[in-house]
């Protein structure tokens, strides 16, 4: 049986009134509300806190795959809106050593994302991390909440999903915690077997990840992504140069990457270095590099992005379709 997800959704949402009132929305939002509350529940129960994120800050994630930060003017200091409070999640494991936000980001993603399906200008991010973590202990807490998440939704309001058009059978292998794991070579190597162009020295392009996604039946781990992939704080393995110690989860069926995470670099002198070698000034980062030289505990974590949570969860086609207020790349909307 074919378990991609449908292609029919509009390019653009409806005007925002009429969106508001939609009987799919409000099954998204009340599958979201579960979604949330079982994160929450399943977090607190191993030992993390829920901390605040900041909105604003003087950097923010350098990010990737050509997203930008939008500008704020900040008593006359040039501000960003986040785009990932990462920084300020290892900046925090000295008070508190296993902590997660439910943080809202702002990217400005190329226009050309905007016919995906997978992304919007603004999202929410579950941000995990763990003081003296693995990466194996983050793949651990990431797949037992993606699983935690399915099981209650599945138990709470199976009516809803059954409306939306899931079949609760193919869910059995993410509520069994059953998660298969290959490495960013293995991926590259199906890829370009399958006739698809993967840069071997870069992430996953979008096309690629949907291509494994949609030949698989459970969710998996992609490990071992190639240094300058990725941002400056993701971990290069000590014992093979060249690649780092992070991972990406992807649900099967089409849907793509859920989480992206990582063991950290917290060794000052090894974090200004590759901050150099990816282009980035260390001189913006003054506050964290403050941090860094006190003794930021090394730390590994994740981010999922709840509404690609939420539409895994729903099989609806497009995220726009699982946000009240959605704002895709450049298109304005209220």
């Amino acid at each position: 049986m074919d378990n991609a997800h449908p292609t029919g959704a509009p390019a653009t949402p409806p005007p925002l009134g009429e969106h508001l009132r939609s009987p799919r929305l409000r099954a998204a939002m009340l599958v979201q509300q579960e979604a949330l509350h079982a994160a929450r529940a399943f977090l607190r129960g191993e030992g993390f806190t829920e901390l605040l994120p900041p909105l604003v800050g003087p950097v923010t994630d350098p990010g990737g795959r050509g997203a930008k930060a939008l500008d704020v003017d900040y008593y006359g200091h040039p501000y960003k809106l986040m785009t990932s409070a990462i920084l300020y999640k290892q900046a925090s494991l000295r008070g508190f050593p296993r902590l997660f936000y439910v943080a809202p980001n702002v990217r400005v993603e190329p226009e050309e994302t905007a016919g995906t399906g997978r992304h919007l200008v603004e999202f929410h991010q579950i941000d995990v991390e763990i003081a003296d973590g693995s990466r194996e202990d983050a793949q651990e807490i990431a797949a037992g909440l993606l699983t935690h998440v399915t099981e209650h939704v599945w138990t709470a309001v199976p009516e809803i999903l059954t409306e939306l058009g899931r079949i609760e059978g193919d869910f059995a292998d993410v509520r069994a915690g059953k998660y298969d794991v290959r490495t960013h070579d293995d991926a590259v190597a199906r890829l370009l077997a399958a006739g698809h162009p993967q840069n071997p020295d870069g992430e996953i392009d979008w096309a690629g990840e949907r291509i494994l996604s949609l030949e698989s039946d459970r969710p998996f781990f992609v490990n071992d992504y190639p240094k300058g992939s990725r941002g400056f704080y993701d971990r290069e393995d000590p014992e093979r140069p060249g690649v780092l110690r992070n991972f990406d989860l992807i649900a099967p069926h089409g849907y793509g990457e859920l989480v992206s995470g990582s063991e950290r670099e917290a060794d000052y002198a090894t974090i200004v270095t590759r901050m150099r070698e990816s282009g980035e000034n260390p001189a913006k980062y003054a506050w964290y590099l403050k941090e860094a030289r006190e003794g930021m505990p090394a730390s590994a974590g994740f981010g999922m992005g709840l509404q690609r949570l939420v539409r895994f969860l729903t099989g609806l086609d497009a995220l726009w379709q699982v946000s009240a207020y959605p704002k895709l790349p450049g298109v304005v909307a209220p």
